[in-house]
């Protein structure tokens, strides 16, 4: 006991207690100093983050000293109230593993002063307060970034869901390129897929689908709209490289893949030609999965989609037309694909038949000769007369 009737134990925490309040400006400049020298992150954070970095410390350190104080075994657990000095972006450029670098310099600089800071008796005390004050601080650091973590979470789970409706609705705008900056998305070249969401959770397979994404390299968007799937790969390196691992993660049914475009800005177009495929995709049963929007163009064209009528007249009529080729692909398609029946109609030597096929192909990049080719310029031509009529 105490002179005073005081405990000798409570007589020693409140000298230490009062030694530390008196060192606290000095523990929190040379935290700083042996931040500067041990940490290069530090060193690499902005002038204005190293000013908030600091203020945490100075934070950290007031509010061991204030618990410290209390006296007897019950006293309270320390407060992680000064985590919540720094604003919200810092949290966004420190990582968990940095706060507990941090920490652990604040307490090497105060256990290298233990002799010091201690009333005499007392150093034992204040290291083990020590141990349990970081023990709890370490805990309370990771419910912060925890929470952190989940509503940030939550929040680019929004932006995604935005970024992937918008560009099914085609409102690319200024808000689009915000949204993508946010999530931090910076790569190109941009495809789209579409096709059915699995019976599953929807955020479930939206994780899966963006863990897959990560391990591959690419950069991934995705959203489920009714009984949709949507997903926006950036990053790949053509479209075969794209569909690795995202075409698994669809439902049943077809799987289609707009084209590639350059940049995020373009992808409504790719997302437009996707879906429209999904929807015309029931005209070829035996469509492989997955299927190139690009070789849906006739069912797209059939199912009403203005894009694919448009392409279809541009790559198939208009270079044929005011050309022999035009009246030789109609009589060919006519005539059931008889090379012999065609050139009597014509009146021309079946081998000029055959060099006007190949012309058309070249011209058109479809080959008369084969199936579904042919399907396609014989829609090709009848959107192609409907347009000029």
């Amino acid at each position: 006991m105490a002179g005073d009737g005081v405990p000798m134990s409570d007589k020693i925490r409140e000298d230490t207690a009062r030694r530390l309040d008196r060192a606290m400006g000095s523990l929190g400049t040379a935290a700083m100093a042996r931040m500067e020298e041990r940490l290069a992150w530090y060193r690499a954070l902005s002038a204005e983050d190293r000013s908030w970095v600091g203020l945490v410390a100075q934070a950290g350190i007031a509010a061991f000293v204030e618990w410290f104080g209390h006296a007897g075994e019950g006293r309270p657990t320390p407060s992680i109230e000064f985590f919540g000095t720094a604003p919200r972006e810092l949290k966004r450029s420190v990582s968990l593993q940095q706060t507990v670098d941090l920490v652990r310099i604040v307490v090497e600089v105060v256990e290298a002063q233990v002799e010091e800071l201690a009333a005499p008796g007392g150093a034992e005390l204040l290291r083990h307060a020590m141990l349990r004050y970081t023990r709890d601080v370490a805990f309370a650091a990771a419910q912060v970034y925890a929470r952190e973590a989940e509503a940030r979470g939550s929040w680019d789970a929004r932006l995604e869901a935005l970024i992937v409706d918008a560009l099914v609705r085609g409102q690319v705008d200024d808000g689009l390129h915000s949204w993508a900056a946010a999530l931090g998305w910076t790569s190109a070249p941009v495809v789209v897929f579409a096709g059915y969401a699995p019976d599953e959770d929807p955020q479930s397979v939206i994780d899966g689908l963006r863990d897959k994404g990560r391990r591959l390299g690419h950069e991934l968007l995705a959203g489920v709209q009714g009984d949709r799937l949507i997903v926006i790969v950036g990053g790949a390196d053509g479209v075969k490289d794209a569909a690795r691992g995202v075409v698994a993660r669809f439902g049943p049914g077809p799987v289609v893949i707009g084209p590639e475009v350059p940049d995020l800005h373009a992808a409504a177009s790719s997302a437009r030609a996707a879906i429209a495929g999904l929807r015309a995709a029931a005209g070829w049963p035996d469509a492989p999965r997955p299927v190139l929007a690009e070789d849906l163009l006739a069912e797209r064209a059939l199912d009403g989609d203005e894009d694919a009528r448009a392409q279809l007249v541009e790559n198939v009529y208009k270079p044929l037309a005011g050309t022999p080729l035009l009246d030789t692909l109609a009589t060919y398609l006519e005539q059931g694909t008889s090379l012999e029946a065609t050139a009597r109609l014509l009146f021309v030597h079946p081998n000029t038949v055959r060099y006007r096929l190949r012309k058309i192909t070249e011209l058109t990049g479809y080959q008369p000769t084969e199936g579904r080719s042919a399907f396609t310029l014989q829609v090709g031509l009848i959107l192609g007369r409907l347009s000029v009529t």
